[in-house]
């Protein structure tokens, strides 16, 4: 298949599906550049073929990729026929910039296609002025069921909830429920199960859509209730919820306010995209990355988020580095000391990061607590020891053999076996006590254990060598 930048007619790219994208996955040049080029030449017709055919990801795939003046005319000169619900693919900062340039009114339009939770979603990226705006060119019962979901706490099951569900009397049968889907219009684009209430409208259970199906017309409702069905609140916290579902190998789960009253349900789409969101948050933690940061923001947006934890990076190393100055003397005297230093706090570094990995996720799957807390305490500085003896073996080796002096190997590799328990143990108990006075262990971990293994390795390995070698 063709592979350059060359602009194909656009008949033969809507006859051609598989051109959007590279056998990687990628989304072809000449297909931005056709999409581009129809843009600029106003051909409302092709464009709008072009958009209702792609999926909500694609979509968001391909407005990423334009320029930036591209993007606000695409969506312009598709009009009706664009899916809002791609710009909840892009980056924050794509979509607020998107949102900015739309007319209230256009945005208000393509509000109303969404499912709620979706939405929700795309309102809450607004600030609060644009977002009263739109909601209030919304019907007052589509903006009611908005503003409520949005009065919810950010990152809780409320806010992602979808509002639109299939509800019927407890007292119903089976053939009463399926016509009851067959006659109602509005019903979810996608659902997995039905809902009993009451007549206050209190959730009573949740049945399956392949137990109804299997049941005759004549059974009653409350027969094929699962008693035992897992639900979530309003307030719960998502990464709760998307820990629930793995557990309890969920597709769907109603979501009851304070008084068990059903307001709505969170699907398993839901939940992976929770998922995503709290790993891709851990892992720029990890690197003392803001997890807001995306590939799309400015130089001084990504300067400025990253300099605090910087200058945080600084200052800890300074205090690492204030340990080779209490040595100074003996570094002077022995140089070999100044060359294999770093090599000591290095190794224990690269072991305090293994076990602080774990650690985190550990305690971020819940699989870490009291109960067991001991336990992995003591294997963790086991497995620093055994590490550690064989790496002393290793280094002592090494050190003999590169500077001719038989004590040296004796120096480093007691340092090392320190330090690698050192490494061990914060690597471990660092997280948890972040964990207790509830800081983000993922965020705040790294620097701190790092500092650990710098500051001991470089006293275990200089104070050693200093009582070893009498220097002073």
């Amino acid at each position: 298949m063709n592979e350059t930048l060359d602009v194909a007619p656009a008949e033969a790219i809507l006859a051609d599906r598989a051109a959007m994208r590279t056998e990687s996955g990628e989304i072809r040049g000449e297909f931005i550049a056709a999409i581009a080029a129809a843009i600029a030449a106003e051909d409302e017709a092709f464009l709008r073929a072009e958009v209702a055919e792609l999926h909500e990801a694609d979509l968001g795939d391909l407005i990423a990729a334009l320029a930036p003046d591209d993007r606000v005319r695409l969506v312009e000169l598709t009009g009706t026929d664009f899916d809002f619900s791609a710009l909840n693919e892009v980056d924050d900062a794509v979509r607020e910039e998107i949102l900015e340039e739309l007319e209230p009114e256009t945005v208000a339009e393509g509000v109303r296609e969404l499912e709620s939770d979706d939405a929700v979603e795309l309102l809450e990226s607004l600030d609060e002025e644009d977002k009263e705006e739109i909601l209030e060119r919304l019907p007052p019962s589509e903006r009611d069921v908005l503003a409520r979901s949005l009065d919810y706490p950010e990152g809780s099951a409320g806010r992602r909830m979808q509002s639109e569900f299939i509800a019927v009397p407890l007292g119903s049968t089976v053939g009463e429920a399926i016509d009851y889907m067959r006659e109602t219009p509005d019903l979810p684009e996608r659902f997995y199960e039905i809902y009993a209430v009451d007549d206050s409208r209190h959730w009573q259970g949740a049945v399956s859509l392949d137990k109804l199906l299997r049941a005759r017309r004549p059974v009653p409702l409350a027969e094929l209730i699962d008693e035992d069905r897992r639900r979530v609140t309003v307030t719960d916290d998502l990464a709760e919820v998307a820990r629930m579902f793995g557990k309890y190998n969920l597709v769907a789960a109603p979501v009851v306010d304070a008084e068990n009253r059903l307001a709505g349900v969170i699907t398993i789409d839901d939940v992976v995209d929770v998922i995503e969101e709290e790993a891709d948050e851990d892992f720029k933690a990890l690197g003392g990355v803001s997890g807001d940061e995306e590939l799309s923001d400015s130089v001084w947006t990504i300067a400025k988020g990253r300099f605090n934890w910087l200058l945080i990076n600084l200052a800890t190393a300074f205090l690492a580095s204030s340990v080779l100055g209490l040595f100074e003397g003996q570094l002077q005297q022995m140089v070999a000391l100044a060359v294999l230093a770093p090599i000591v706090a290095s190794q224990g570094g690269n072991a305090a990061t293994q076990t602080m990995t774990v650690a985190v996720r550990a305690l971020a799957t819940r699989e870490l607590g009291p109960s067991n807390a001991l336990r992995v305490v003591m294997r963790e500085a086991l497995v620093g020891l055994v590490n550690g003896l064989a790496f002393a073996l290793i280094t002592g080796i090494a050190a003999v053999a590169w500077f001719k002096t038989p004590g040296l190997g004796i120096v480093i590799g007691l340092a090392i076996i320190s330090n690698l328990v050192a490494g061990a143990l914060g690597g471990i108990l660092i997280p948890m006590v972040l964990e207790r006075v509830r800081a983000d262990p993922a965020v705040a971990s790294g620097t701190f254990v790092t500092t650990v293994t710098d500051v001991v390795g470089f006293f275990s390995f200089l104070g050693i060598a200093t009582l070893w070698f009498g220097l002073k």
